[in-house]
């Protein structure tokens, strides 16, 4: 212990804090120069190699996506607009900007700093950065994407949006955090039917040019607004819970950085509760297959509800892009509603787990499992089918004009990207801890690519949602395409079945058997 260490701090509690900050930087979490280093040498490579080469041909081309006019853009950022806001708060409910390291929090807890100053900075800081950070990439989206930046007087409007859209999404994370869920509910609405407001205003007026103005004025005013009152709220947050949420966090990072993301987020899945007993009849035996499963479904209603909202959106999304393929953005909303189905086709059941531990414990259950497939995947299939159809056919009653001469084509392409999105989730369900091979080294001329192995390895449900619509949508034939989503989907459900160990002659015999 040396002099300085005894030095007595300062009697502000700002410099207090930040001398408590200074002390655990020391402790080994502050980055070293070689390693900022590495990360701006990482960063320099980045700009070279893809930030330059894309910036360069989207100069010298027109842009995928038009928005039109200013009246034609306005209804589109509303619809972002109200997207960020809650998928802001949404974010914040889970992992919000006071999270500290859990060490950190336990030395601050443990002083006599009111824990508005210490949490109070740090969320300062994590909003400027997370806003500019939207800033920029919201500003380089639409630069690269569509036309918005092509003249003057849409750029100044799409930027000031821009700046506002950024602040509105940084004070709604932390506003997610800090205040309860009825404020939460309370905000959305309120800034959703602004949203509608808005569009309509820009939809009745159309020359007058005001749309996203007026929309820039509303996140603007929403902005100050949520946020003053979310930084006012600091002081009431629940330090046991914020302790609670800083553990899991950590323990989270841990498992991302080691190359375990799936069960990162096996962290943040709701705990069931309730309806347990409705699983089984007055009788005594068990309910049908589809019964367990929308059972198991309401036993964590927020996620099913989740899952249920990404299916119809999905599957809309995913017809109105079908139906238009190669014509503007229909390519972009069909990826997009592929993907949509593929998260909510997780997040409509817990029984993707169920089948997973079936098929890992087979020695401990036994080999006459009563039928396993139908008994696990009964409702995750028939939920994804019973939305995909309902959402489709909102958008094609919507749309009619659209899909009228090839509607069986269309319904060819939303039955193959249904099928091949079920194919990736089950591939994503049976991933277990991360294979060693992936950590080998593969010497290119471009570098060591292992890592984009495990980064595939990782987002390996993504990956073939994108992939198989980007090989769809190339095909000219639905028919082709169809054929092909359908080839993606059995090798998925193969690939799956040999990581849980069941890829031998027999399985379907076997896992099919009925007691």
């Amino acid at each position: 212990m040396t002099v300085d260490t005894l030095a007595a701090p300062e009697p502000d509690a700002a410099g207090r804090v930040r001398a408590v900050r200074q002390r655990y930087a020391r402790r080994g979490d502050r980055g070293t120069v070689r390693g900022h280093a590495y990360t701006l040498y990482l960063v320099a490579l980045f700009a070279a190699f893809y930030l330059v080469p894309v910036v360069h041909a989207r100069s010298t081309s027109p842009a995928s996506v038009s928005v039109g006019s200013l009246t034609e853009a306005a209804p589109w950022l509303c619809v972002l607009a109200v997207a960020v806001c809650w998928g802001a708060q949404v974010a914040g409910r889970f992992w919000g900007p006071v999270v500290v390291q859990p060490f950190l929090l336990h030395v601050f807890m443990s002083t006599d700093i009111p824990p508005a100053r210490y949490l109070g900075t740090i969320a300062r800081r994590r909003l400027t950065y997370a806003g500019t950070t939207g800033l920029l990439s919201a500003c380089a989206a639409a630069y690269l994407a569509t036309d918005l930046f092509d003249h003057l007087d849409s750029a100044v409007q799409g930027l000031a949006s821009g700046v506002g859209l950024s602040a509105l999404a940084a004070f709604a994370w932390l506003w997610g955090q800090v205040r309860p869920l009825r404020d939460n509910l309370l905000l959305a609405s309120a800034f959703g039917g602004a949203a509608v407001v808005v569009a309509g205003v820009s939809r009745v007026a159309p020359d007058s040019g005001t749309g996203l103005w007026l929309l820039a004025g509303v996140l603007a005013a929403t902005a100050g607004a949520s946020g003053r009152a979310a930084l006012r709220s600091i002081h009431t947050v629940d330090l046991a819970r914020l302790a609670r949420e800083s553990a899991r966090a950590s323990q989270a990072r841990t498992y991302a950085w080691t190359g375990t993301l799936h069960h990162a987020l096996d962290l943040y899945r709701p705990e069931p509760s309730g309806f347990a007993s409705a699983l089984i009849r007055p009788d005594g035996r068990l309910r049908g297959y589809l019964a367990q499963g929308a059972i198991r479904a309401l036993r964590t209603p927020g996620r099913a509800s989740a899952g249920a909202a990404l299916l119809l959106l999905g599957s809309s999304a995913l017809t109105l892009g079908a139906g238009g393929r190669g014509h503007g953005p229909a390519p972009w909303l069909w990826a997009l509603g592929a993907l949509c189905v593929y998260l909510g086709s997780g997040w409509v059941g817990e029984t993707w787990r169920g089948l997973r531990d079936e098929l890992t414990l087979a020695p401990l259950f036994g080999e006459r499992w009563g039928g396993t497939l139908a008994r696990t995947l009964a409702w995750p299939v028939v939920a994804v089918t019973l939305g995909a159809f309902l959402g489709g056919g909102l958008a094609v009653v919507a749309r009619w004009d659209l899909h009228r001469g090839h509607l069986g084509a269309t319904a060819l392409l939303v039955a193959g990207s249904v099928v091949m999105a079920l194919g990736a989730r089950f591939l994503r369900e049976m991933k277990l801890d991360l294979p060693l091979e992936l950590l080998l080294p593969v010497i290119t001329p471009f570098g060591d690519l292992s890592g984009l192995r495990v980064v595939a390895w990782q987002f390996d449900g993504f990956v073939v949602v994108s992939t198989g619509v980007a090989l769809m949508a190339a095909l000219p034939s639905a028919a082709g395409a169809t054929a092909l989503a359908f080839g993606i989907a059995a090798g998925c459900v193969w690939t799956g079945l040999r990581r849980t160990g069941w890829a031998h002659r027999g399985l379907f015999f076997r896992l099919g058997r009925v007691r």
